[in-house]
């Protein structure tokens, strides 16, 4: 069977995607976390609920240590785009191979 060259406008496309998600991609992963603060009276210290959710961005560091960062709630659903972005962008990748 004879195999047709690629379409290119879909090779356009993906690589237009690829560079619009590049833009904006953060590599890491979230993860929320509850706290306890530190005053000793706060509810928190007993039964009551905790302090949260705190977002947090890990990755793999030099020497493949893992580390991470604090998010500020002013960004996070910007941070949560860019982590999403970062996903879509591998799989454009991925399909342009």
């Amino acid at each position: 069977m004879k195999q047709t060259p690629q379409d290119p406008e879909p090779r356009e496309h993906l690589l237009r995607e690829i560079e619009q998600l590049a833009r904006r991609a953060l590599f890491g992963t979230i993860s929320e976390t509850y706290r306890t603060c530190g005053t000793p009276g706060c509810r928190c210290h007993r039964k009551g609920p905790k302090h949260g959710p705190h977002l947090y961005i890990s990755y793999q560091g030099q020497k493949g240590k893992t580390t991470g960062y604090y998010v500020p709630k002013v960004i996070q659903a910007e941070v949560r785009a860019s982590i999403e972005a970062w996903s879509q962008l591998q799989d454009r990748l991925r399909r342009l191979v």
